[in-house]
């Protein structure tokens, strides 16, 4: 038989009362530490939600530092070239409501940084966000309005940073997967040959 926890309260009777550090950690504006973060992190998970409640989780990656920190509780992410769903920036433009977490490579814990988002399609620090001669064609723009460091509990539970476990070839390859899900029209060595060697020059393009 399934129990559904249906109340804010059964919630807490179950988990329990956070503790005081926990509970107070939050803070709405960078720290230098956090600054260094973000000087670190090449890569973030972007949270949002439609109007609707639809939800979406993108990746965003790039050399450390892509995360731009224009002041104390404002900064931007540049937008790279990708697969044009756009389902996180129609979101945005729907609902402004953001989640942000930033990781290290080996770093058990995360920066989680939430505010409120808004789509720029240019402004004068867009060429500090050029990589690879690629400037970019929109950035999302986060007014910060909570941030905090999230406990490495779940990276050691996961041993995600171990390389031991690392099992990149359990499943078949990009291209097997584009083939059998998305386009089972497409010759099979020539989709080997897109997500092959040959991707990493289009990483900008």
């Amino acid at each position: 038989m399934t129990v559904e926890i249906t109340s804010a309260e059964e919630l807490r009777e179950l988990l329990g009362t956070p503790t005081e550090q926990a509970a107070d950690k939050e803070r709405t504006r960078l720290h230098e530490l956090d600054r260094q973060w973000l000087a670190a992190s090449p890569f973030c998970l972007v949270a949002t939600a439609g109007a609707d409640g639809s939800c979406d989780v993108s990746p965003k990656g790039d050399p450390p530092g892509f995360a731009l920190v224009l002041d104390d509780t404002t900064i931007a992410l540049p937008e790279r070239p990708g697969n044009r769903r756009a389902d996180g920036y129609r979101n945005i433009l729907e609902n402004p409501h953001v989640g942000l977490l930033f990781m290290i490579p080996g770093r058990a814990d995360t920066l989680r940084i939430n505010g409120r988002a808004r789509l720029v399609r240019d402004a004068p620090w867009f060429a500090e966000m050029t990589v690879k001669g690629h400037r970019p064609v929109l950035a999302v723009l986060v007014e910060v309005e909570q941030i905090f460091y999230h406990c490495p509990k779940s990276f050691l539970r996961s041993a995600l940073w171990k390389l031991e476990t690392w099992q990149p070839d359990v499943l078949p390859s990009r291209a097997h997967l584009v083939k059998e899900l998305e386009a089972p029209e497409k010759d099979m060595a020539e989709l080997e040959r897109h997500y092959g060697p040959d991707y990493l020059k289009k990483l900008y393009a």
